[in-house]
């Protein structure tokens, strides 16, 4: 991994946090469950970013239909790594040593997909380095559901808070989650 790409994340010794964002349905079930329930589809790529402003950005700080409710996952370190080890680029790149063909067959038999998306700032704009998305689907997602995710917490009226301040034109830097550099082990 090269310096501009970095995974920043909150994250303690057995846990790091990834945000995904839900419409109420899902929201609701998955806090009251602690996890992924009949609302959500087991059977589709779902992407978790480790970074709050790229969710931000996705989102649109919780105002773009279907992702009104944002959700903070904590999941095991290790389900966490253990993806990233077993992540396939979401698209080819020449750059990556392998031919078109090797990828095609490799995408084929991973559930894990990863993407490096530029990192954001609270406005929305590009940052000079990119961060980790990954997409889970077949076993990985399974895995994500059943046994990675440890606690769910609704963040969406921290998120409403934040994005009041941020139009007002406050700096809201030190009210952000506090992410450091995360360590792939």
């Amino acid at each position: 991994m090269n310096d501009s790409h970095e995974i920043r994340a909150v994250y303690d010794e057995t846990t790091i946090r990834v945000y995904q964002a839900y419409n109420r349905f899902i929201a609701d079930e998955a806090v009251r469950l602690g996890t992924f329930g009949s609302h959500f589809s087991m059977n589709r790529m779902t992407w978790i970013k480790p970074s709050f402003l790229w969710m931000m950005y996705r989102c649109g700080w919780a105002e773009k239909e279907n992702q009104e409710r944002v959700l903070a996952i904590d999941i095991t370190r290790a389900g966490f790594d253990q993806a990233v080890r077993n992540a396939v680029f979401s698209s080819y790149k020449a750059e990556s040593g392998m031919t078109q063909e090797e990828w095609q067959a490799r995408v084929k038999a991973s559930d894990v997909r990863v993407q490096w998306d530029p990192e954001k700032d609270v406005s929305g704009n590009n940052l000079a380095y990119r961060s980790i998305q990954l997409g889970l689907r077949g076993q990985a997602v399974q895995d994500y559901v059943n046994s990675w995710i440890v606690q769910i917490t609704d963040i969406t009226g921290y998120v409403q808070e934040l994005n009041a301040l941020r139009k007002s034109g406050a700096d809201i830097t030190g009210r952000l989650p506090k992410e450091m550099l995360y360590p792939l082990s």
